[in-house]
């Protein structure tokens, strides 16, 4: 249910208190343009959360890109968690994982066409994709876990809620995981509530919506994920290229994580064998794998009986790739689990719409914008050094 995987340290709600002062000192410094926020003469779509770690940003993102890459030229901009470099770093395809995370490496493997820049100052790194010779073709740019990060104002402005840790149960940091007060989603344009399950019926969608407690201009929608088949981590010695999930019932697994909540995947991949048949290895979020690491996984695996597997995320896969150590049983059976974003009450369309429509209307060199702006003159075109005001609210 909605909640169940909150956990409330009561003893740290005097340092939440705290914590929450200083966070709401800044947010009314924004809101009073003591700290200011920049526009960008291009379209900015931020997708983030209240919460720390374990919404769904990556796969989020990652439908976006999906929807704009073939009309637009996308640029992701992310800070690069816990990367060894420093500043601005646009991504090739060979960039080391270690020079700008693990989520922007999986998203530059996936998409290799788009940009994937890492920056800590989002505004520095925007600059650089409209700017740079490199990547001054950029029609729009998809940030990467903003929504704290208010020195840049979005055009859309997208919160991701888990359906386990609605954010209406949840307590400010330390005591609980939110990273500001519930006041703070005032600032979404798009509030989606992520990871639902799929037999949700009518009544669970309106308690829900009326639990959010959204304001009249904002848009609520709601997601879930779909796993795909498996796929080898390292496919040049794989013993099978591809795994369906209903195939694993008769094998036992070793689920190998290091992500924010792995709670939930434990729970999705019993639907698919046996929890007698699952042995988990969970690691931190983001855990840079060491040889001590290694050696836990060749043993564990090791002893298991066969047939057997070990799957992991597209995150972890990240992580791993480059990896020594793995002994050759490991390489050979351990896949990554891809996941996808489903959108709930065939409200797919309406979500593609609003984005595809902003973009448009905001977009100077996308093929949406020529599509709309074909019979209009190049005076229409804005310099790239000009910053503006596009926001969603202002385009519905």
């Amino acid at each position: 249910m909605e909640g169940d995987f909150i956990k409330i340290h009561r003893v740290l709600l005097p340092l939440s208190w705290l914590y929450g002062l200083g966070v709401m000192i800044r947010n009314e410094l924004f809101d009073l343009g003591v700290l200011k926020s920049r526009s960008f003469d291009v379209p900015v779509i931020s997708v983030g959360n209240i919460t720390v770690g374990g919404a769904g940003k990556t796969p989020h993102v990652e439908y976006l890109v999906g929807l704009l890459k073939d009309v637009a030229q996308v640029a992701v901009l992310s800070r690069g968690y816990k990367r060894k470099s420093k500043g601005y770093v646009l991504a090739n395809i060979d960039t080391a994982v270690e020079m700008i995370g693990d989520e922007p490496f999986q998203m530059k493997h996936k998409f290799p066409n788009i940009y994937v820049a890492v920056d800590k100052k989002r505004c520095d790194g925007i600059d650089h994709l409209i700017k740079d010779k490199q990547t001054q073709d950029t029609d729009v740019v998809l940030l990467d876990d903003a929504f704290q990060h208010r020195y840049i104002k979005p055009g859309i402005n997208i919160l991701l809620i888990d359906y386990h840790r609605l954010i209406i149960y949840d307590k400010l940091l330390p005591a609980g995981r939110l990273r500001e007060p519930l006041s703070g989603k005032i600032r979404a344009d798009i509030v989606i509530v992520t990871k639902c399950p799929k037999e949700l019926n009518p009544i669970d969608y309106r308690v829900l919506s009326k639990t959010m407690n959204l304001y009249p201009f904002q848009e609520l929608f709601f997601t879930t994920l779909e796993y795909c088949s498996l796929i080898p981590v390292f496919e040049n010695v794989a013993k099978e290229k591809e795994i369906q999930l209903t195939d694993i019932s008769n094998k036992n697994i070793l689920l190998l994580t290091g992500i924010a909540l792995p709670k939930q995947l434990e729970v999705d991949i019993s639907s698919y064998v046996d929890t007698s048949h699952i042995k988990t290895l969970t690691f931190p979020d983001h855990h840079s794998f060491n040889l001590k690491d290694v050696a836990i996984i060749n043993e564990t695996f090791a002893v298991m009986e066969s047939p057997k597997i070990i799957i992991t995320t597209e995150k972890d896969k990240a992580r791993l790739l480059r990896l020594e150590g793995l002994n050759d049983d490991v390489r050979e059976n351990i896949y990554a689990l891809p996941i996808q974003v489903k959108f709930m009450l065939n409200e797919e369309d309406k979500f593609n719409e609003k984005i595809l429509s902003y973009v448009q209307k905001n977009s100077r060199n996308s093929i949406l914008a020529k599509r709309k702006n074909a019979d209009k003159s190049e005076n229409r075109n804005h310099s790239r050094n000009r910053s503006r005001t596009i926001s969603f609210r202002d385009n519905r």
